[in-house]
């Protein structure tokens, strides 16, 4: 499954965060619930478990619903998901720790511990953007962001999901029409600390960032476009959005 802000399951998963900032807990957790009971596949029911167990009022409850979220992250067990183990596999720990067995959360600790490495994925990787380019060219990081103009940013931004571009360039500041371009990363790079871990868990839109130049190396002009309702309410968001930048 590509993530998509507008899966149904997801919109739930928004609906019960945004309760959670009204601090409405039992509103949120029936949400939580409701996008359990209508997820239909493992990443859906990996969401609205990771959701659920956060809910949950004793250890035994928080750790079977832990427990529920690894079984379908495992599932699922893709790039949208492997960043969240470290998370999940220390808030077993915790719970083994509020147990008294040392032994257990110490080998969920040293499993979180392992898995904090480099992103796995391997693309094909994406970038959108309103800019005329021709193959060959690098894009380099040095830009202002698109969503905070003052901000001259230290890295460049890219995806593993075609969609997630193409909203990338829709989002993108100027007049030219929307392009997605296939890029090559030329060095090394890291998860998006602005979406990984954040308000889902893991890094489910696969979106990165380098400081080494990326490569174009063709482009790509199919790919699902929101709506414009879609569209307009996510510049809103855009510019209601007060949260600090990770630069």
């Amino acid at each position: 499954m590509e993530f998509s802000p507008f899966n149904h399951v997801v919109k739930l998963c928004i609906q019960g965060m945004n309760m959670e900032e009204e601090k409405k807990p039992e509103e949120a957790y029936k949400l939580f619930l409701q996008g359990w009971e209508e997820a239909a596949n493992a990443h859906e029911k990996f969401l609205a478990a990771y959701y659920v167990s956060r809910h949950q009022k004793t250890v035994a409850d928080k750790l079977r619903w832990l427990e529920t979220t690894l079984e379908y992250a495992l599932k699922v067990n893709d790039d949208t998901v492997k960043s969240a183990f470290p998370a999940i596999y220390l808030n077993i720990a915790k719970c083994h720790e509020d147990f008294g067995d040392r032994e257990k959360s110490k080998h969920f600790s040293e499993l979180a511990i392992s898995l904090k490495h480099n992103p796995s994925d391997k693309g094909p990787f994406y970038h959108g953007t309103k800019a005329d380019l021709q193959v060959g060219d690098v894009l380099t990081a040095g830009s202002h962001s698109n969503y905070k103009a003052e901000l001259k940013m230290n890295h460049i931004y890219f995806t593993a999901l075609l969609n997630g571009a193409g909203l990338a360039a829709a989002l993108a500041k100027g007049d030219g029409r929307e392009r997605v371009y296939i890029v090559e990363p030329t060095g090394i790079y890291e998860n998006d600390p602005n979406l990984t871990d954040k308000k889902f868990p893991g890094n489910p839109t696969r979106s990165y960032r380098s400081e080494a130049p990326l490569k174009i190396i063709g482009e790509v002009t199919e790919w699902s476009r929101p709506g414009p309702d879609e569209l307009q309410k996510f510049r809103e968001k855009l510019k209601d959005n007060t949260g600090k930048i990770i630069n």
